[in-house]
Parts: structure tokens; C-alpha cells; sequence
């Protein structure tokens, strides 16, 4: 696929007429206008990125203007070949043809399964859904379930469910004293672990944390958590949403070796299909069969027929190394122009998941500098979001490419910078955070 050519300091023509169109259309009739606030229109910057797209081919994307961009965000994820990958195409065409859903279960459940045990170190038994709030929620309340205990020491994000939601300051709709049964730490802390431990004596029945996102971890702390939980008989789940099936095949504890009790994988593990799944220790799993956890459409074969291919084809080509190194190729790129053009900005986090950070003159988060580079991006054909997710289907030329249009908005940035006009320049048009924890 030819991408568009660079257009040098100079805005892209671009029609966002039918975006518009929709939104207005969406105005009252979607709250918030999206299923997803990452994906809402706070948090791109308006009159400048698109807002609806209309379909996905390979690393690239369209919008319903007929717009083309290189996708960064994959769908905040989910996407780890690409879009329309044939394989996986093919697996869902091939069993849409047989159904989609069933009165029993599939045998594609016990196919599934038998290849996430081979691929991940903790897995002795599944349970699908389709989200990962929900996969996350279900694993909170196996270990609940387990431990015959109450209070969950948590880090990271999980989900929109109540017992994460009440941390956020999208708490409402949510009885106060959910807020007695969580407790959370900081990543890296593992002294606040221990205080929520000494704070709670026999009580804790599980630490869920996110094993890595943007910041690594140090001094051993992911040994120290599995340390800790086991000290204290308290079951360690890892949220692998995120990183599973993206830094390595099995996820962070494949990566780190360290091996949780319980893990959650959702996102990547299709190329897209809406499938998620908690997995673990075949003793702790069993509490399934007292926990309430049942779903409709947790066997539904197409999302299986999608993640059964597509975890063979990333076996088969050695997909994670590719992410890694188109990972690596724009981090270094990013970074290396940040310094050439003294723009106060760093790309930081793994290769396969990495993240743009922007500073102002106090080292706090600047929006305004985010927005402005994302305003400038945009408008030269790569869709950003701030986190940059990879695939197998981004090439060399993708992340050249990209390298151009940061190298060319990093001009304008620096002339803005210089100017003392970063304000004024963006006006009001600056991106918002989805939202902050308490």
C-alpha cells in the first residue's frame, strides 16, 4: 500500500464533513458520543482529526471522509496483526458459515484452551467473556471466592466495573462503601503493598496489578508482590489486557518470569474479535463452579475461530519480535528528534506499548504541547493518540514515514516554543485525560 506524500509545513486538505456529520448526528443520542471515552472526540483534537472511520486495511486506517492514516492507537490495542489480516478473515468467514452462537458449548472452547495452557505460564483453566473489565472483575471475585476474604489491594487500571470504578473520580452511581473493599498502591511501591497488608491482617484476599505498562518495574518488584501474596496466602492476579500477546506471547510473565496466581487477557489475543479470559491455577479456578461468573456470549465462535488464528499465525511468524523492533524503530526515531529540536517531550515505556509524554517549563504534563503535536500529526497522515500500540502489518516505510511527519510538526512545535505562543496557538482545542483516579 502507497502511503500519501509528506506535505512539508503545510496543512493537509483534508474533508472532515461526514465525521461532523455523524457527530451532530450522535449529539443526544449517544452520551458522551462514543462506546469508549479513549476513543471519544476529547481526546483528539477537533477540526483537525477524524472522528468516525470507516475500515482498516493492514497497519493503515480510513475515515468516513475517505481520509487515510497510519493507526498507532490499533483500536487502543486489540489489533496485533493488522486489519483485515486474511488468516484471521478467513477463520471467522469459515466458521460464520457453521454459526455464530449455540445452544451448548463449542468444541472451539476446548481448542482455545488447550492452546492459551501451552502459551501461558500460569494457565491450568480458562473462562472466557468479552471484555476485560469483566474478565478482571471475575477474577477479583474468584479470589474473593477462594480466600473467603473481602478487601482487594489494587494497582493500575481494570475496568469500568464498581469495585475499580469507585477509585476514579467517575465514582457516581456507586454505593460509598464500596470504597471500604479497595485499597490501592502505587507501582514500584512495594512498601504501600505492605502497608495495606499490616492495615488489613487476614482480610486481603488478592493483589491485582498490571505488571508493566509505561514505567518498568525495579528492584525485583514483581518478585517482591509474588513474595508478599504468598507470605500472606493472598492470591496475585496480573492484568495482561494490555500487555498480553504484545511484549511476548505469554504476556509479562513470560517476559519477567514471574507467575501470578490468576492473569486476564483480553485485547490482543483476537487481531480485533471481542473475546477476553481469566486464567489460572486449576484449585483457585475451581471457585467457578461456586462464584456467580456466566455470560451468554462468552463461548461465541467467531471471536474463538479469530483468536485460535490468530495466537498460530503470531507462533508461526514470530510476531512479537516484529513488534518490538517497529517499536524500538519509532521510539528511538521519536526520541533522537525530541533532542535534535529541543522539544521538552520523551517517548518512554517497552518497545511494543510505548507512550508520548509532554512537559512544560515545570515538568508537569503539558496538554497543550500534546494536543499542538497530535493537531500537527494528524493533519500529515498518522493517527496518535499518545500511547502507540504495534503490529505485524507496520512496516519499515510506516515508521519512516512517521519519522517525517514528527520531524516536521517538531519544526513547527519548536517555532511556536521559540514564539512564546503555545496558548494562543491552540486555543481551546486541547485534549483531555479520560480520567483521574482519586
Amino acid at each position: 500500500m502507497e502511503t500519501i506524500e509528506i506535505v512539508k509545513n503545510k496543512e493537509r486538505q483534508r474533508s472532515l464533513e461526514e465525521s461532523q456529520n455523524y457527530l451532530r448526528r450522535a449529539e443526544g443520542l449517544i452520551p458522551c458520543y462514543t462506546q469508549t471515552l479513549s476513543k471519544g472526540p476529547s481526546q483528539f483534537v477537533q477540526g483537525y482529526a477524524p472522528i468516525y472511520l470507516a475500515r482498516g486495511e493492514g497497519s493503515h486506517v480510513f475515515d468516513v471522509d475517505g481520509n487515510e492514516y497510519i493507526d498507532y492507537p490499533l483500536a487502543l490495542g486489540p489489533i496485533t496483526l493488522g486489519h483485515n489480516y486474511p488468516v484471521v478473515t478467513e477463520a471467522i468467514i469459515r466458521q460464520l458459515k457453521d454459526g455464530i452462537t449455540f445452544s451448548l458449548m463449542h468444541p472451539l472452547e476446548v481448542e482455545l484452551g488447550e492452546l492459551l495452557r501451552e502459551v501461558i505460564p500460569c494457565c491450568e483453566s480458562v473462562r472466557y467473556s468479552k471484555t476485560g473489565s469483566e474478565v478482571c472483575s471475575a477474577a477479583v471475585r474468584i479470589a474473593r471466592t477462594y480466600t473467603g476474604r473481602d478487601i482487594v489491594a489494587s494497582q493500575g487500571y481494570h475496568g469500568w466495573h464498581e469495585w475499580y470504578a469507585t477509585t476514579t473520580e467517575r465514582d457516581y452511581g456507586i454505593p460509598k462503601g464500596m470504597k471500604d473493599f479497595i485499597e490501592t498502591f502505587a507501582y514500584n511501591d512495594i512498601e504501600g503493598l505492605k502497608k495495606i497488608f499490616a492495615k488489613h491482617p487476614n482480610k486481603v484476599a488478592c493483589v491485582i496489578i498490571e505488571p508493566v505498562s509505561v514505567e518498568e518495574p525495579k528492584d525485583n518488584f514483581l518478585e517482591q508482590v509474588r513474595e508478599v501474596c504468598d507470605h500472606y496466602k493472598a492470591v496475585l492476579i496480573f492484568d495482561e489486557i494490555v500487555m498480553g500477546f504484545r511484549i511476548a506471547l505469554g504476556g509479562a510473565q513470560e517476559y519477567y518470569r514471574v507467575t501470578p496466581d490468576l492473569a486476564t487477557f483480553g485485547k490482543g489475543m483476537a487481531n480485533g474479535m471481542p473475546l477476553s479470559v481469566v486464567v489460572g491455577k486449576r484449585e483457585i479456578m475451581a471457585a467457578c463452579e461456586k462464584a456467580f461468573f456466566s455470560t451468554t456470549f462468552g463461548g461465541e465462535a467467531l471471536s474463538m475461530a479469530a483468536s485460535v488464528a490468530t495466537i498460530k499465525e503470531m507462533r508461526k511468524k514470530n510476531v512479537i519480535n516484529h513488534l518490538w523492533q517497529m517499536g524500538a524503530m519509532l521510539k528511538d526515531g521519536y526520541n533522537r528528534l525530541a533532542r535534535k529540536y529541543s522539544i521538552p517531550t520523551e517517548c518512554i515505556g517497552l518497545a511494543p506499548h510505548n507512550a508520548f509524554s509532554f512537559y512544560d517549563k515545570d515538568k508537569k504534563v503539558s496538554y497543550p504541547l500534546k494536543s499542538l503535536f497530535l493537531r500537527e500529526t494528524v493533519k500529515r497522515g498518522i493517527l496518535f493518540s499518545g500511547v502507540q500500540n504495534f503490529c505485524f502489518s507496520h512496516t519499515e516505510k510506516d515508521i519512516n514515514y512517521t519519522l517525517q511527519a514528527v520531524e516536521e510538526s517538531f519544526k513547527f512545535i519548536k517555532e511556536v516554543l521559540e514564539g512564546n505562543c503555545l496558548e494562543e496557538e491552540i486555543g481551546d482545542r486541547v485534549v483531555k485525560p479520560v480520567f483521574r483516579n482519586l
